[in-house]
C-alpha cells in the first residue's frame, strides 16, 4: 500500500491551512467524498425556514402551510442532495 501523506502547501511564504471539507458549487465534500455535511447543513437551513413559516402562517392546517412549503422548502431540501 502507498503511503499518501497529506501535503504542506504555500502561498509565497506563507503556508496554507488544510482543511478536510471543500465547498464547491455550493456543495460541501469531505475528503471521503461523502456529501453528510451538506446534508445535515440543508436539514438545518430548512428546519428553519419552516419555522419561519409556522410563525408567519396563523392556521397550522395543511392547507395553509403546503402552498408555502413546496415553493419555498422543496430547492433547499432538493438541490445537490439527491442520491
Amino acid at each position: 500500500m502507498r503511503n499518501n501523506p497529506v501535503h504542506q502547501y504555500r502561498f509565497g511564504f506563507d503556508l496554507l491551512e488544510s482543511s478536510s471539507v471543500e465547498k464547491n458549487l455550493g456543495v460541501l465534500v469531505d475528503n471521503k467524498l461523502t456529501i453528510s455535511q451538506q446534508c445535515a447543513l440543508v436539514a438545518k437551513n430548512a428546519n428553519g425556514l419552516l419555522g419561519c413559516i409556522k410563525k408567519s402562517v396563523v392556521s397550522r392546517s395543511r392547507e395553509a402551510i403546503l402552498p408555502l412549503y413546496c415553493p419555498l422548502m422543496r430547492p433547499h431540501l432538493e438541490y445537490c442532495v439527491q442520491f
